[in-house]
């Protein structure tokens, strides 16, 4: 019999739609699954029911026997009413196997029947319960669910804590949950079976919430808005879920400063205590609350005198944090929501009265400003003004979301007719949000402004924000461009502005690098006659951007114009800056190390700013440098930081999901790396973005290689190549993946387009001085002669590009080009082709001479920190080891040599294939000893049948044989 009460979950509660809990769900699932309990534990409101729902749904039916509890406060003094949930459907299933006392004082708890209680009958009852288990135990797994542990009745908690100590391996199972809001938990872990794993529910983070606000349809909220509903909620779902509702619901959004509004639900549950309050102890709280960083010292100067005795009486009742000392003196609420509903609570006078009462008593003069500005209403040119100052200095300290904050304040207090207007200090307010990458608040400033500004400066400054927040999906923003142009009118200062942004559509939206060039040197021109220098500079490094990417011969000396002074301090360290279009040549250029100390520089920079899409650039940047330089776990940690800064701000994605998985396939998860390179390649299709479309097809293509599919390397890598023809993109160090389309070629035996590959590449290299792509292209090519038969070749390529890579700093692709060398000599060790020669990295020669092949490539693999080509060398390991010399000698010469009767075309590759076919390797085996394809395998053994005069793998086996018996 299967009992479930209340158990058909809807489909929210299925565990992969429950929003941030991976980890504990995971933990969950693997105690029951090994026949355990869980005890799931946390404050209210952070998703215990929904997970305990959702775990109760997933393995009910793995259970013989489902029973459940659920326990509420209100009901918490009637005895042995969770007794009678759990047990009240199957008494007359087992009360006929219990003993007749037993049987006698259990249905007297659960019917009320009788004068049996737990103090009268306590051991019979005690015993009772263990039994029904038991007995429910015996025709399969019993397993109880219990949600509210804190408000199970003492008599029933007692009953259920006994039995669970003494259920030894009976099949029973507790899933259970319990408010705490610290580590309380342990008395109910102790009246669980011994088993039990206590499993936390800690607070979401903000992305969490963000896909949980998504989820239950509160989609259209702005990342800032998220993030402050993060902050309020301190990452309890139900908090957060509760804000969203309430701002949902409010036709009116909060304006800068004010708070969120706080429905009545949440004011209840967090300020049940604040009736108890004095009434001077509850307004010291409020001028708390209103406060960045109070102290009791700041209390004081805003009036409130026993700011001490007050603190300490709301930290008694559990309003304020109990951790205030002198080392920390900062005043904290227990959780930003109580701060948030009790200056919510508050009369908007009482609200302007404590900030009145900071105006003064604040040490920061952006604080006095900020607080000045909450505690007057109307315009006043005066607190305009002051706003506008302490904005600057915001923005002079890296706080452009503080700056942006306060020119809002300044605009809402300027006058109509104060100068600078308040559409001025909006614009100002959308340009701070943009650095500190709030793009939907920017494009909302924006679009506000362009509704009533008449004057072309305001107009096409909004317009060319609008344009900034589109990103990379600039085509929808297309019509923009001719309202941008005819309000420009004839100005070329205006003018330029939208041209350069009409560079940028032409790479992007167009993917025409010739365009782009002109659209950006037409914008460098028009800049330098209107003298908006900012402009000139940031058109003047996009054209020098695009012209390297080209391969074009002007652009060291428009890198040169980029950088020649005077700069402007903004562009100087901007993304788009000359200082970005000088790493990407010093990066394209092999000098890696000069290029880490540009972009170093560059992003220590912009962290001091507070400019997020920067930062999220030149993380990028750092990270793709470690990366050419072999340090892959540097380089993943690197990328993983951009991705992680990218998808909290909405900026740049798709750009670093594409470098994240390069640093993925080099140096951890090659899973992971595939999933973040084709969703690179579906957001770059998605937003019709031609150049970083290619970028992330070369990711793509470069996990796949890593992964062991050289077929879908090439299907990836010919796309590249067709887009980046038709792109204008000639210089092949922008995205280096030609040695790796040429390598899957010769994998999957397409040699002829390999070498064709590698030629045109070549050519290309050579004119524009590409050391490290020449080197990996005679890697490749290296390749390209074993499969054709030449393997001494091949060995003295591979020799000679493995020394100019170490030299030049490519560590992974010095590594890479061991690995192939060991590939084509097997384990033992090898002096016959110069193994021992000068390496550039750094070994001795004995050593290497010393080392079998792949001893080498492990240790420059293992230098490198690159796990997934450690890997491979470990499945290359694990295949069948030919002797060659063993083989040769049976198909009727010595290794190296050709034998007589009729094996005297066989070529090395030839041999190869043919010793490993006599040890009894497939051609699967084959192709990964020799590091060639499966297809290269069978045209290989093709091609010896017809030499031999023979039609199958057992003709070959047959023949050494019978040389061996001669």
């Amino acid at each position: 019999m299967t009992v479930r009460r209340d158990f058909q979950e809807p489909a929210r509660c299925r565990p992969d739609l429950v929003i941030g809990r991976d980890e504990p769900i995971g933990a969950a699932r693997e105690q029951l699954a090994s026949g355990g309990s869980v005890l799931l534990h946390g404050p209210a409101g952070i998703g215990k029911s929904t997970v305990l729902r959702a775990l109760a749904a997933e393995y009910a039916g793995a259970a013989r026997t489902v029973l459940r509890c659920s326990a509420t406060e209100s009901e918490s003094h009637l005895p042995f009413l969770a007794l009678a949930d759990l047990l009240g459907l199957v008494l007359d299933q087992v009360s006929g196997r219990l003993p007749a006392a037993q049987r006698t004082a259990l249905e007297s708890a659960l019917t009320g029947r009788g004068e049996s209680s737990l103090q009268r009958d306590g051991l019979a009852l005690r015993l009772a319960v263990l039994s029904a288990l038991r007995a429910l135990a015996a025709e399969g797994t019993v397993l109880i669910v219990a949600d509210d542990l804190q408000w199970l009745d003492p008599a029933s908690s007692e009953l259920l804590g006994f039995a669970a100590r003494r259920l030894g391996d009976t099949p029973v199972q507790l899933l259970c949950a319990v408010r705490t809001e610290g580590q309380e938990y342990d008395r109910h872990l102790s009246a669980s079976p011994p088993d039990t794993v206590a499993v936390r529910l800690n607070p979401l983070s903000r992305n969490q919430v963000s896909a949980l606000l998504d989820h239950r349809g509160y989609a259209g909220l702005t990342r800032s808005t998220v993030r402050e509903i993060h902050r309020t909620s301190g990452g309890n779902p139900l908090f957060a879920l509760e804000l969203g509702r309430a701002l949902a619901e409010n036709p009116t959004p909060p304006r800068p400063g004010e708070p969120l509004p706080v429905p009545t639900s949440l004011r209840a549950l967090v300020l049940s205590r604040l009736d108890m309050l004095s009434v001077e102890a509850r307004r010291t709280l409020l001028v708390a609350s209103a406060g960045a960083r109070p102290t009791p010292a700041l209390l004081r100067s805003a009036g409130r005198e026993n700011a001490e005795a007050e603190c300490a009486q709301a930290a008694e009742l559990g309003l304020l944090a109990t951790d205030l000392d002198d080392s920390s003196p900062t005043v904290r609420f227990a959780h930003p929501l109580i701060s948030a509903a009790l200056y919510a609570e508050a009369p908007a006078h009482e609200r302007r009265g404590a900030h009145a009462a900071l105006s003064t008593a604040a040490s920061d003069p952006i604080e006095r400003a900020r607080h000045l500005a909450l505690a007057t209403t109307g315009t006043d040119p005066c607190v305009a003004d002051r706003l506008a100052e302490a904005a600057a200095q915001a923005r002079d300290r890296g706080a452009p979301s503080v700056a942006a904050q306060l020119s809002l304040l300044a605009a809402r207090h300027t006058p109509a007719d104060g100068r600078p207007g308040a559409d001025e200090r909006r614009l100002q307010a959308a340009e701070d949000a943009i650095t500190a990458g709030e793009v939907d608040l920017a494009r909302d400033i924006a679009r506000e402004v362009l509704t009533r500004a008449t004057v072309p400066a305001d107009r096409v400054r909004a317009w060319i924000i609008v344009i900034d927040t589109a990103g990379h999906t600039m085509t929808e923003v297309d019509a923009v461009f001719p309202q941008a142009l005819a309000d420009a009118g004839d100005d070329p200062r205006l003018l330029a502005l939208v041209h350069y942004q009409l560079a940028w559509r032409a790479l992007i939206v167009e993917g025409d690098f010739t365009e782009a060039r002109e659209a950006a040197a037409h914008a460098a021109e028009l800049a330098e006659r209107g003298g908006d220098r900012r402009t000139e500079l940031l058109a003047l490094a996009f054209q020098a951007q695009a012209e390297t990417l080209m391969g074009h011969p002007a652009a060291p000396v428009t890198i040169k114009r980029a950088l020649k002074e005077p700069q402007d301090p903004k562009v100087a360290c901007h993304h788009n800056g000359a200082g970005s279009a000088r790493f990407r040549w010093l990066v394209m250029g092999d000098q890696l190390g000069e290029a880490r100390a540009t972009v170093t520089a560059l992003l220590r920079e912009v962290r001091r700013r507070g400019s997020v899409e920067s930062e999220v650039h030149f993380l990028r940047g750092l990270a793709e440098t470690e990366l050419r330089a072999g340090h892959c776990g540097r380089a993943l940690d690197l990328a993983r930081e951009s991705l992680r800064l990218a998808r909290d701000s909405g900026i740049g994605e798709t750009a670093s999901a594409m470098l994240t998985s390069l640093a993925e396939a080099s140096g951890g998860d090659v899973d992971r790396a595939l999933a973040l390179a084709r969703e690179a390649v579906e957001h770059a299709e998605e937003d019709g973005d031609q150049m970083y479309l290619s970028r992330a097809l070369g990711a793509l293509g470069y996990a796949q290689l890593v992964a062991g599919d050289p077929a879908g390397t090439v299907r990836s890598l010919r796309r590249v190549r067709e887009l980046e023809h038709g792109l204008g993109i000639t210089d092949p160090a922008r995205g280096r993946w030609q040695g790796d389309l040429a390598e899957a070629l010769v994998r999957i035996g397409e040699v002829a387009e390999a070498r064709d590959v590698i030629d045109v590449t070549r050519e290309h290299a050579l004119r524009l001085g590409r050391e490290s792509v020449l080197a990996v292209l005679d890697r490749a090519e290296a390749l390209v002669r074993a499969a054709e038969g030449d393997r001494d070749a091949a060995l003295a390529q591979l020799t000679s590009a493995q020394d100019r890579l170490a030299k030049l700093g490519y560590c992974l692709e010095e590594a890479r080009a061991a690995f192939a060398q060991a590939s084509l000599r097997g384990r033992r060790p090898d002096r016959a082709v110069g193994l021992g020669a000068g390496t550039g990295t750094g070994a001795p020669a004995a050593h290497r001479a010393d080392s079998t092949p792949y001893e080498e490539a492990t240790r420059l693999f293992r230098r490198c920190r690159a796990v997934p080509w450690l890997r491979q060398v470990d499945a290359a390991l694990a295949a069948p080891e030919p002797e060659p010399a063993a083989a040769a000698a049976a198909l009727g010469g010595p290794e190296g040599q050709d034998g007589p009767d009729g094996l005297e075309g066989l070529a090395s590759m030839e041999r190869q294939v043919a010793a490993l076919v006599i040890q009894g390797a497939t051609n699967r085996e084959i192709a990964a000893r020799l590091f060639i394809s499966v297809k290269t395998v069978e045209a290989t053994l093709t091609r010896v049948y017809r030499k031999l005069g023979i039609r199958s793998r057992v003709d070959i086996v047959r023949l050494a044989a019978g040389r061996r018996a001669k």
